[in-house]
């Protein structure tokens, strides 16, 4: 009966069975059929998804509805049938993108792609450079101090000195943010800190490869005791744009898109372009030269490994 069906949020999605938080509980549920029906190029559920459920006599629950998401992080993952869309998670407040100052050394063209489909995605964000203790400060902004006057707050942290811990666990209160990077650069051990009682299984990376190890392998909301929830995703090898045209590209990077106006064509590729406003700007040093350099590989459809 409809009368008896509410509303939650998955905070949990394994195997086909999602467990949603509601104000009477929580219930572990599955799809209804009618929901798989039909061919699928992505993901049906997320966590992060506002859902209607009908609790059932033992205890469980069906999903009966997904409603609309506001947001959503997603990548393209390449299966045997093809290019699929996966929904990393939805509804987000915000995304903490972490990534190591070293072991592993910061790949800041998968950030950068991490920031263009978040500018997308019209999410906000937030960087986390990690273990700041292996370099030191100074050392740790030389690498991620450009982003900040791009409208990106740079949180620098520590788990061993915790340097920087209470400032970001005050940006998680309240919201429903989502922690996002490469293996090994310390999503799990941040929120073990922030909240020990999580208990999220951490390893270190590999010395022999400085690989991270894949730790999180269940989607999840965690709460906070503070309100709000967070999510630690598992490690990204590879991060594919998804549903970005090349020519749009410029508009995601803010930097470069005010300039894009005063090129001298439209479809300036901001290459070798005659009357190029953005590379006159790259070489007044107006804008970042890595930056510029991630544009230019994303546009010509160089693809990024995080190995």
């Amino acid at each position: 009966m409809k009368d008896t069906w509410i509303e939650g949020t998955i905070i949990r999605s394994q195997s086909g069975f999602h467990t949603i938080a509601t104000t009477q509980g929580q219930y572990v549920c599955r799809l209804r059929g009618r929901l798989k029906r039909g061919p699928r190029l992505g993901d049906i559920t997320a966590v992060g998804d506002r859902v209607v459920i009908s609790p059932l006599l033992d205890g469980s629950g069906a999903i009966e509805e997904i409603l609309p998401r506001v947001r959503e992080l997603v990548r393209l993952a390449p299966t045997p049938r093809g290019e699929y869309r996966q929904i990393l998670f939805s509804n987000l407040d915000q995304v903490l993108l972490v990534f190591a100052c070293a072991s592993p050394e910061p790949k800041l063209r998968m950030l950068d792609r991490f920031l263009v489909i978040c500018e997308k995605q019209k999410i906000p964000v937030q960087i986390v450079a990690n273990k700041v203790d292996l370099i030191g400060l100074r050392d740790a902004k030389a690498m991620f101090s450009h982003y900040e006057p791009l409208g990106y707050p740079v949180h620098y942290t520590s788990t061993r000195t915790e340097r920087g811990i209470k400032d970001l666990k005050k940006t998680l209160i309240g919201k429903l943010s989502g922690f996002a990077g490469p293996s090994g650069v310390g999503k799990s051990s941040l929120l073990n800190v922030m909240q020990p009682e999580l208990g999220i299984a951490v390893r270190e990376v590999s010395e022999a490869t400085e690989k991270g190890k894949h730790t999180t392998v269940v989607r999840e909301l965690h709460a906070l005791h503070e309100g709000g929830y967070v999510a630690d995703i598992p490690g990204l090898k590879s991060l594919a744009l998804w549903d970005i045209e090349p020519e749009e590209l410029d508009g995601y990077f803010p930097e470069i898109r005010k300039y894009v106006e005063d090129c001298q064509f439209n479809d300036c590729v901001h290459l070798d372009d005659p009357g190029c406003a953005v590379r006159e700007a790259v070489e007044n040093g107006k804008i970042h030269p890595d930056r510029y350099e991630s544009y230019l590989r994303m546009r010509l459809g160089d693809e990024l490994e995080a190995e």
